[in-house]
């Protein structure tokens, strides 16, 4: 069964490497797909080079189109079209440790999709301050409330899917931005797959800044309303 882990980056350079090493050595034999926006700090120069000692590791360089959502998509069907049996989703900026992926693919023996929680038991997130945790927790009330989903962390971007989940809505995909978490967990509401959390430690980044802000998270609100009501 294969295993592919999509990282989607921009100006990740400083983690980068580090990342992939902790996917390489998470205790799974998994292959690394890296999708980079043409990062103008040369994280996609540094993963190629990776890749030309390590056929593990795979670079998406993407030139057209850019931003998050369409890099998820992207890099969705990219592993797919790798045969994935499952794939994950994870951030690059070492917030998300690889350490859960042996577990994740235990717990999707019995479910379509695993996500990575951090409001469960044993969950925590490590990074917020007190605005964004405020921020983050109506967030995530509301996005439960207005999609209709009973998943405790709506907005993690920390996900292992089946090949026969994932395949059913990625070529559908229409965000351009990070408000594709969201739209994926709408077409996995719409799609009736079965969703299990297990919980995780969201780390602080390690280095750099985050590229969420607040004025984003509160027009991503806005968006959600509105996906619900067109589902677009």
């Amino acid at each position: 069964m294969k295993t592919v882990v999509m990282v989607p980056t921009y100006n990740e350079a400083s983690n980068i490497k580090l990342v992939i090493d902790e996917i390489l050595n998470c205790g799974v034999n998994a292959d690394v797909l890296i999708v980079d926006d043409m990062s103008l700090d040369g994280t996609y120069k540094i993963v190629e080079g990776i890749s030309k000692t390590n056929n593990k590791v795979h670079l998406l360089l993407r030139k057209e189109k850019k931003g998050r959502g369409y890099a998820g998509k992207d890099g969705f069907l990219k592993a797919l079209d790798m045969k994935a049996d499952y794939i994950v989703e994870m951030d690059g900026d070492g917030s998300h440790s690889p350490k859960y992926i042996p577990e994740f693919l235990k717990t999707i023996e019995n479910c379509d999709v695993v996500i990575g929680s951090r409001y469960i038991n044993s969950g925590k997130d490590e990074e917020r301050s007190i605005v964004r945790q405020i921020v983050s927790n109506f967030s995530r009330r509301y996005l439960s409330f207005v999609l209709g989903v009973k998943i405790q962390d709506p907005t993690s971007g920390y996900k292992m899917f089946k090949k026969t989940a994932l395949a059913k809505f990625a070529a559908e995909l229409t965000a351009s931005d990070p408000f594709i978490v969201t739209e994926v967990l709408y077409k996995i509401k719409a799609n009736n797959l079965k969703v299990k959390e297990y919980p995780i430690i969201f780390l602080a980044r390690f280095s750099g800044k985050s590229k969420l802000r607040l004025g984003t998270l509160i027009t991503y609100l806005f968006k959600v309303l509105k996906l619900k009501l067109t589902g677009r």
